[in-house]
């Protein structure tokens, strides 16, 4: 029995995936990336703005063209748009054979079963119910590195997402269980741990009354064999002086920080429902670079808010100018149905939204590549991720690149490495978004 597996959307759902992945692995099933060898597809969907409705909703329709053909026996749909859009998904496409809500992804073997049988049955749990955790996992990022997943929903109520609805409030894995699955995977073979949730900041907050990030760190330092801890998604109001310390003090833990502003405007940060302010953001940036002179900081922003005007684009243009971040990106305002923002007056015209996210990036770009170049002759610690043959040279990552959204450092060696491998590499060019360099003990002027 040969099972497709379409994950979409973002790391914590990669999460999701694997669970399912394992759990279904562990009953014998065997997986394929062929759809046209599979007898049973299972989408793991997206809706956290238009773009990947859209790219959800087409990869669905996909797949139920296949089942129409006779093809597939079964199609199975969970993640956010499931959870959101489940009533729709069977009106208007009757092919999906079951439904797996956003909490229910432990009954991934039961649903199988279930469709094959000729049972069709969903599961839709209670958003808030407590995480899974502990159950086996097939890993799909290489195995090299891995995202460990330590909360579940947000408690934030921003105007403009849809994720609380979806994923529920804030709920922490216990951090035994974290640090048991931290071992596992660094047992087979990961060597960096990057900590994902809606919100990594406020750890621990809802199981133990206080934050527990710092301690949590902590504890995944002593793991033997585990060289970086990477930190995902940390909202500037949360980080705390203990937070910054650990940075700090622990070596295994990348002098790296994504942190979400969204935007840089006092009055459309208030719209937004965002709890930090310019000033505030800037005194936090402040200190973080103070404190930890070689971090870099990440960040996503949104341009065409509802109520955004040519005067509050320009406050976030000379924000960005000023604070220069290592790493941006910019995401166009999404209308979704059911908040707060959606139904605000002075919506952004989609050509406007477009323009402005345009201009941020162009602004961008020139800082980054002035802070790739900043770079040259500095020698970094980089994690081998693949070879290109036809170059012979490897494609790396620093601390300062997080899987699938920064840049690489392209290596120029001989040698052969494995990827995994950690090599000190001393940086000679660098292109608008990535760097070009030679092993140190390799490195000829």
């Amino acid at each position: 029995m040969q099972i497709l597996f379409v994950s979409l959307g973002c790391d914590k759902n990669l999460v999701d995936t694997e669970m399912m992945l394992g759990l279904l692995a562990e009953k014998g099933y065997t997986f394929t990336d062929d759809e046209n060898s599979a007898d049973v597809a299972v989408v793991n969907s997206c809706c956290f703005i238009n773009d990947a409705k859209e790219e959800s909703i087409n990869s669905i329709l996909e797949l139920a063209e296949l089942k129409k053909e006779g093809q597939l026996r079964a199609l199975i749909v969970c993640g956010c748009l499931a959870q959101r859009y489940q009533d729709e998904i069977q009106q208007e496409i009757p092919e999906v054979d079951a439904i797996l809500g956003t909490t229910a992804i432990d009954r991934i073997v039961e649903t199988v079963e279930q469709v094959l049988a000729g049972r069709a049955e969903n599961h839709l749990e209670d958003i808030d119910r407590p995480c899974v955790y502990g159950t086996p996992r097939s890993v799909t990022t290489g195995g090299h590195f891995a995202y460990l997943k330590i909360a579940e929903g947000c408690n934030k109520r921003c105007t403009y997402c849809v994720i609380p609805s979806v994923r529920g409030n804030y709920r922490s894995v216990p951090m035994e269980s974290l640090v048991r699955e931290a071992k596992k995977l660094v047992e087979n073979g990961a060597r960096e741990l990057i900590l994902v949730a809606q919100e990594t900041t406020v750890y621990g907050v809802d199981l133990y009354g206080e934050k527990m990030l710092p301690e949590l760190l902590r504890k995944l330092c002593l793991i033997e064999g585990l060289v970086w801890i990477r930190l995902l998604y940390c909202y500037p109001e949360e980080i705390t002086e203990e937070l910054i310390g650990v940075i700090k003090q622990e070596p295994k833990i990348c002098h790296y920080l994504d942190m979400p502003i969204q935007h840089a405007s006092d009055r459309i940060l208030a719209r937004m429902g965002r709890r930090t302010r310019r000033e505030e953001l800037e005194d936090i940036i402040a200190r973080l670079r103070e404190q930890i002179p070689d971090i870099c900081l990440r960040t996503t922003l949104i341009s065409g808010f509802p109520g955004e005007t040519d005067k509050d684009h320009e406050e976030l243009m000379d924000f960005v100018n000023t604070i220069e971040f290592d790493r941006l990106g910019v995401f166009t305002y999404s209308q979704e149905e059911n908040t707060p923002a959606a139904e605000m007056p002075d919506q952004v015209p989609e050509e406007v939204k477009k323009q402005r996210q345009e201009e941020i990036m162009a602004l961008q770009q020139d800082i980054a590549f002035d802070k790739d170049e900043s770079m040259i002759g500095r020698t970094l610690l980089a994690m081998i991720e693949g070879k290109m043959p036809e170059e012979n040279a490897y494609v790396a990552r620093t601390y300062r690149d997080a899987p699938n959204v920064d840049g690489y450092l392209f290596v120029n060696s001989s040698r052969e490495l494995m990827t995994g491998d950690f090599v000190q590499v001393r940086v000679t060019g660098a292109y608008e978004y990535d760097l070009i360099g030679e092993l140190e003990d390799e490195f000829t002027k």
